[in-house]
């Protein structure tokens, strides 16, 4: 169940509806817009007595949510978009379509200082790169703990760009939380419900990859764990899902990004690197995602990718960054987006 306010309501009529929610067995969560405020009611309203809701002071109209995932229903904002803050020049959710991009690895210091001072100068708006890292193989490299961490930060000192890096379970989320500017959860912990709802108690936008065999409904019911816990900075992510293709490592589902923004009022943005595996397609995926209304890029980049240590060959090198911003400029002019470069940007700061 979804409480609309009314334009202007006070902090006393919202405490109100709030604390009839919790009158009801149910759990409150306030959700504030650009142009409007809603409470969502958490929990399982089906046998409740809501009218009582509607007349309470402040209360514009009283909804109830269909879909499983309330926190993450587009009916939830009134079908506004939800807008997510890493920094004044990378934001998710508006007209600008931000970048992410670097390594899939923090390799070491002087790497990852080299990847984010190219990346910046192609234009991207944050740095990714993992300090942690998940492995199929138990005998790859892992990525270097609390020490990649420092080596992020210390780049993002030099740069200014804000970091994403992933978080692999609950015990970790607070260190990592302490150094990152946003926490990745990657497609093998899509459905680590414990980690999710770690990362839904602390402030830090989350990026939230799909898993490679979820559903769209999966995805959003998972997200919800995020949610409500009081964190609603959420970005999706498609990333690939896994189906019987092999001339890919996934198959890149861009229909994703419409579907999403139908149901959920969440940014979504595309990883055309996990989504297809090789080098040579990201860029035209990377502007087939723009063109299709995505509302951002991670994209891998490394200035060896022959070497990398893990991930080369999804990797594209900064030269062919260079030129991919470029184009991703025109694309989204097209779709009445913009993909401006983050120094373009700082200089309109």
């Amino acid at each position: 169940m979804i409480v609309v306010m009314r334009p202007g309501a006070s902090e006393t009529e919202i405490d109100g509806v709030k604390k009839l929610i919790k009158e009801l067995g149910l759990k409150d969560q306030v959700i504030v817009g650009t142009d409007l405020t809603v409470v969502a009611a958490i929990g399982d309203e089906r046998l409740k007595d809501c009218a009582v809701m509607e007349q309470a002071p402040g209360v514009s109209k009283v909804m109830r949510v269909l879909a499983p995932y309330k926190m993450a229903a587009i009916e939830t904002t009134g079908n506004q978009r939800t807008v997510v803050k890493l920094s004044e020049t990378c934001v998710f959710g508006g007209k600008q379509v931000p970048v992410i991009a670097g390594p899939c690895s923090v390799e070491g210091e002087q790497e990852i200082m080299e990847a984010a001072r190219q990346v910046k100068a192609s234009g991207a708006h944050a740095l990714r790169g993992g300090a942690f890292k998940p492995r199929t193989n138990p005998y790859a490299f892992q990525g270097f703990g609390e020490d990649g961490l420092k080596m992020l930060a210390a780049a993002r000192e030099e740069t200014g760009l804000p970091i994403v890096t992933e978080v692999l379970t609950p015990s970790d989320v607070e260190l990592v939380s302490e150094y990152a500017d946003c926490l990745q959860i990657g497609t093998r912990n899509s459905q680590n419900f414990k980690l999710l709802e770690a990362c839904g108690k602390q402030p830090k936008p989350v990026l939230y990859k799909r898993g490679m065999s979820m559903t769209i409904d999966e995805y959003l019911q998972a997200a919800e764990y995020i949610l409500a816990e009081g964190n609603p900075n959420v970005i999706l992510c498609e990333r690939g899902i896994r189906t019987f293709e092999d001339h890919t490592r996934n198959t890149l589902s861009l229909s994703a990004v419409p579907e999403l923004q139908t149901r959920s009022h969440l940014p979504i943005i595309i990883d055309p690197s996990h989504g297809t595996g090789h080098a040579r397609l990201v860029p035209s995926m990377a502007k087939a995602a723009v063109a299709a209304g995505a509302d951002g890029l991670a994209i891998e980049v490394h200035q060896d990718p022959k070497h990398a240590m893990t991930d080369g060959a999804q990797s594209i090198t900064p030269d062919q960054m260079d030129g991919l911003m470029v184009n991703l400029q025109r694309v989204a002019e097209a779709v009445d987006r913009e993909c401006i470069p983050v120094e373009q940007m700082l200089g309109q700061v």
